[in-house]
């Protein structure tokens, strides 16, 4: 099975000829590679399979994928500060907590 799951683009970083950004998953942020999705911008919503950008989304389908996520329970945190917690409202909440930093 595939999967892509859904985060929020909070950095972007031209490396070479590639276009990386850092993407935030509820707690947890990773590199990945833009190159799929140009007009993906600081802000939005992307779908990310094995480390690449494909598509973008709007938050209301990102908030339904992590739903969905947790129903079937492949929703988890690797962020100490949030040991114990699988919840949309906590994945959602830390995306949104990190605008408020920036």
């Amino acid at each position: 099975m595939c999967l892509a799951v859904p985060g929020k683009l909070i950095e972007t970083e031209l490396i070479g000829d590639n276009r990386l950004g850092v993407v935030q998953f509820g707690g947890i942020k990773r590199s990945v590679f833009l190159d799929f999705v140009p007009e993906a911008q600081v802000g939005d919503f992307v779908l990310v399979h094995v480390g690449f950008a494909i598509s973008r989304l709007d938050e209301e389908e990102a908030r339904r994928t992590y739903e969905l996520l947790e129903h079937i329970g492949m929703l988890e945190t690797e962020d100490p500060a949030f040991a114990g917690e699988s919840s949309v409202a906590t994945a959602m909440g830390a995306i949104r907590a990190d605008d408020a930093i920036h």
